[in-house]
């Protein structure tokens, strides 16, 4: 079993930047994937990015290229998300997400997850 607890989220403005962080706890050893999703009201949860378990390879969301990025220390069992040019529309709850047994990138769909962790709220003023 796996657990996994984001923070880092708040109230930025736009264009303002914010860095989210996800600590894996549990059986941290296994190899995984590690993925961000985020779920607006209303909207259904959509991929953000992924990468994989060595941290050498990664993968985004069109609407996100460029202004976010996906890291990971697995020193520190932790992943991380550093968002720049934050625009309205990245208002969502994010969360990260773990792909056991999974060396390369995790999948764009939430429904092949096998850990989430709760989220953290991202809201971007005009």
């Amino acid at each position: 079993q796996v657990s996994l607890v984001e923070s880092g989220g708040g109230l930025v403005q736009a264009g303002g930047s914010l860095r989210l962080s996800c600590v894996a706890s549990g059986r941290t050893s296994s190899r995984k994937a590690m993925g961000w999703f985020r779920q607006a009201p209303g909207s259904e949860r959509e991929f953000v990015a992924t990468i994989n378990w060595t941290g050498g390879a990664t993968y985004y969301a069109d609407s996100v290229k460029g202004r976010f990025t996906i890291s990971r220390d697995n020193a520190k069992n932790t992943v991380y998300l550093q968002m720049n040019s934050l625009k309205p529309e990245d208002t969502a709850v994010y969360y990260c997400a773990a792909d056991r047994g999974n060396a390369g990138l995790g999948p764009t769909s939430y429904g092949e997850y096998d850990y989430w962790g709760r989220g953290t709220q991202v809201t971007v003023s005009s």
